[in-house]
């Protein structure tokens, strides 16, 4: 993950706490994080940083509309950053 923007991890972050992530509701939740439009040019193309890492990966809910969820590696990744984390917070 040290390779990751900040803006990445907190799009895995938001990817893996969401019921249903898909790109609005990402968005939604990270405008409410940052009190801050983010923009579509910024936000799905750090998603698909993400698929191309294999750490999220992608796929159509409909027509108009694209899922995200967590790879295996994301869930290691994000858990590896949190254990080094800690370490400095305790």
């Amino acid at each position: 993950m040290h390779d990751l923007t900040g803006f990445q991890r907190d799009l895995l972050y938001v990817v893996s706490g969401l019921d249903d992530p898909h790109g609005l509701a990402i968005k939604d939740d990270l405008e409410d994080y940052y009190e801050a439009e983010v923009h579509h040019g910024r936000l799905y193309p750090n998603l698909d940083t993400l698929v191309d890492k294999g750490l999220i990966e992608k796929s159509a809910k409909d027509r108009r509309t694209n899922a995200y969820t967590l790879t295996q590696r994301g869930q290691r990744e994000i858990e590896a950053r949190r254990n080094w984390e800690q370490q400095y917070l305790e």
